[in-house]
This record gives C-alpha cells, structure tokens and sequence, in this order.
C-alpha cells in the first residue's frame, strides 16, 4: 500500500498536513481535495482494489466506492 494510487484514470493521494484525499487529472502537476478533512480518523495508506479504494487509518479499514468522496469503515 501506499499514500498514493492510481484509481479509474486519476493520481490520488494522502496529504497527510490536510488530512484528505486529494485528486489529479493531470498525472500530479496539480491536485484538488476529494474529500473534507477527517476528524474521525487519520489516513495511513492508500490501495487501488478494483471498483473501489482501501485505506488504512487510524481507526481501522475503510473503503470507498467513488473515488475518495466518502469512506465506509470496513
């Protein structure tokens, strides 16, 4: 795992000093946030798994089915 994947044409990453998912269209020469800061859990690791993303945290797996917007615990 890692803290960045490449998931249905897109980069996506942790950025750990936000806290959030971000996104690029544009093989990293920009990126845009994805999700809104967690204050339930604090992203570890990133893993492309088919249709959906895994993530480690600090409060165990979650998933997600659209590509990083919302996260389901596992």
């Amino acid at each position: 795992m890692g803290q960045m994947v490449a998931h249905q044409g897109e980069l996506l990453r942790i950025n750990p000093s936000k806290n959030c998912i971000e996104y690029s269209k544009n093989d990293g020469r920009s990126w845009h946030s994805r999700s809104s800061k967690s204050t339930i859990f604090e992203f570890q690791d990133l893993m492309e798994n088919g249709s959906e993303l895994l993530a480690t945290t600090s409060r165990g797996v979650y998933y997600s089915k659209n590509k990083g917007a919302s996260w389901h615990k596992r």
